[in-house]
């Protein structure tokens, strides 16, 4: 008798345990550990977060230094990504790349977010004129193409790595101010939206306590795809020459210098490639995991 009291104690515990409530964000944290695609990029991010604190260690002569001796050595125990047409490491040098290649996603994406949802939200609350007017400079913007715009952006501005990240942000603006502009017309006249206006409580504190809160969550997955997208046309424009000036070790414009080097060194161009098709892949499974946890629709 014992014996059974104590199963059913313990399978009470099990099943609680398994169905207990949790809380909101708990709730996106469990399904999220349940999608193996968002935790494969979580690790590679995590990775890539422990290079670039490695990079902080790296002195710029050391990825500076020439040394026509070494040159075009191939990869080995010592040189684990070899050396190119100037002696210097590869390895080291994509290493030091970290940082600019996340300085660019989050400094990038912080900039359009910012101008992007602050407009989108006043836009898709107020509506009228002001939405009109809005809109139509976003569609300006946006009519123009990326690349062409972010290369008379760094043309007009110089290169530099503010720059650069100013020229990726600003093509991005459009897409979040449309994305929170389409979740503020869903949610601004809900119920609670009616009740804080008739309690006298000021617009903009409505915009940005209750309205944008409870439209958050595909912003939230857009910041995260647009990351990836960031990588690559800040790597396109350095690629081209517009991006992170010589000599500073950024991806795109490694495998730019390595273009001549191709036939008899590929692996010049192949370190930097592979680690920028792992951080742009790293950004989309997360921004994929983020999705299905935040559309309850979605969730099983």
């Amino acid at each position: 008798m014992i014996i059974k009291e104590n199963n059913v104690a313990s399978d009470y515990e099990l099943i609680t345990k398994k169905y207990r409530k949790r809380s909101h964000l708990g709730e996106i944290a469990h399904h999220l550990r349940q999608n193996k695609g968002a935790m494969v990029g979580l690790f590679i991010l995590v990775f890539m977060v422990i290079l670039f604190i490695v990079s902080l260690f790296v002195t710029w002569e050391a990825i500076t230094e020439m040394n026509p001796r070494a040159r075009f050595i191939r990869p080995n125990i010592h040189q684990w990504f070899g050396t190119d047409n100037f002696g210097r490491d590869v390895f080291l040098r994509v290493v030091y790349g970290t940082r600019y290649t996340l300085a660019i996603a989050i400094g990038s994406v912080t900039l359009a977010a910012i101008f992007g949802i602050t407009s989108g939200c006043f836009a898709g609350y107020y509506g009228g004129k002001i939405d009109d007017v809005i809109m139509r400079c976003s569609d300006v913007l946006a009519s123009i193409p990326g690349m062409l715009l972010g290369m008379v952006v760094v043309t007009v501005l110089g290169q530099s790595l503010q720059n650069l990240i100013i020229a990726v942000g600003v093509q991005s603006i459009p897409v979040y101010l449309r994305m929170t502009r389409a979740s503020m017309l869903s949610v601004r006249n809900n119920e609670y939206i009616e009740a804080a206006k008739s309690i006298g409580i000021p617009n903009i504190r409505i915009i940005f306590t209750q309205v944008l809160p409870n439209g958050l969550a595909p912003v939230i997955v857009t910041i995260t795809a647009s990351l990836g997208i960031c990588i690559i046309v800040a790597a396109s424009l350095s690629y081209l020459g517009f991006g992170v000036p010589v000599p500073h070790p950024e991806w795109g414009a490694m495998i730019s210098d390595a273009n001549e080097f191709a036939r008899h060194s590929a692996y010049l161009m192949t370190f930097p490639g592979v680690f920028i098709m792992l951080v742009v892949l790293a950004f989309n499974l997360l921004g994929d995991g983020l999705r299905d946890a935040l559309d309850p629709k979605l969730k099983k």
